[in-house]
């Protein structure tokens, strides 16, 4: 049976990358009804004056107004800004909220940790939701059904690539193609990394070393992480699709997988190989999609009991 329930959306910061990326899901979202796009920069303008693909798709246009006639407010605003946000302005508490900053992601005992493929029950009930980062939710992936068996006792070696899209829409020197800086071993993501895999496995206190690149590519995260297990090809195959058999967007790949294959989706991709005693895991996203607004929509569907995949069945863009 169609779930025809209309859920009335605002948006906060609607003008950058992962606000762009959440209007084209919601314009074609069967439930949701934009109710207004907030842009101090973008006021009156069209939505598809700034996403220009948008063009035919919508007549909304963005305000430098916010209004409590909604039921959910996405905030997609810069890191730092999302308290600023609730702090100076004085939300309704029967509007649910997802931030798609990190503002609200450690700790927090009023927002649920956004990452379905953890959290999914806890998502339901909530009323606030912290939206996981790109680069955690493709590790995590990869790392879940490790810690949920107790199996991460050994450090955990994490090489992986990002779009330029995951730096944000403003030009810098460090974070475009022209020059692209990493930061080794101190990534901000490590904290809720570690902080969801201790959720499943009490006891872990493994290091996890962590060196991302960025790569002159526009979207997407692929990542390659190994640890010791002394488990089978087979048994770490059974363990993996046991775990992610009821989450409709993550799929174990017994062949190699590459970034074409999910760009443009809200999948996570996985695929196991064993070396040894090493067991390496590759896991692929659309850093924009399943690593933001795509994940945030689906996280909108779990509280608002929508089909899971409502809006999401999205096709790769493959050539």
């Amino acid at each position: 049976m169609i779930n025809t329930k209309k859920i009335n959306v605002g948006v906060v910061g609607g003008a950058g990358y992962t606000g762009g990326e959440l209007l084209r899901i919601l314009v074609n979202h069967p439930n949701a009804s934009i109710t207004f796009v907030n842009s101090k920069s973008k006021a009156d303008k069209f939505l598809y004056e700034v996403h220009t693909d948008l063009i035919g798709d919508s007549d909304v246009t963005f305000t430098s107004e916010l209004s409590d006639l909604i039921d959910v407010l996405f905030l997609c605003v810069g890191h730092g800004e999302a308290r600023v946000f609730l702090k100076e302005n004085n939300i309704n508490k029967n509007i649910k909220i997802i931030d798609l900053s990190q503002d609200h992601r450690l700790n927090n005992k009023d927002f649920i940790y956004g990452l379905p493929e953890l959290n999914r029950e806890q998502i339901k009930k909530a009323n606030y939701i912290a939206n996981p980062g790109c680069f955690a939710t493709c590790i995590q992936l990869a790392l879940l059904p490790l810690a949920g068996n107790q199996l991460l006792n050994q450090d955990v070696h994490i090489a992986a690539t990002t779009g330029s899209t995951g730096a944000g829409q403003s030009l810098s020197t460090t974070s475009h193609f022209s020059w692209r800086q990493n930061k080794a071993f101190e990534h901000q993501h490590l904290n809720e990394i570690g902080q969801s895999l201790t959720q499943l496995q009490g006891n872990f206190k493994s290091e996890l070393n962590f060196v991302p690149y960025r790569g002159s590519f526009t979207r997407g995260i692929i990542a390659s992480v190994y640890t010791n297990c002394d488990l089978s090809t087979e048994k770490i195959q059974e363990l993996y699709q046991s775990y992610y058999e009821t989450h409709p967007f993550v799929h174990i790949s017994k062949s190699p997988i590459d970034l074409k294959q999910i760009v443009n989706t809200n999948k996570g991709l996985l695929q196991l190989q064993k070396h040894g005693n090493k067991l390496l895991i590759t896991s692929c996203i659309d850093n924009l999609l399943k690593g933001a607004s795509g994940q945030a929509v689906q996280n909108m569907n779990l509280l608002f009991g929508l089909e899971e995949k409502a809006g999401l069945q999205l096709k790769a863009a493959y050539f």
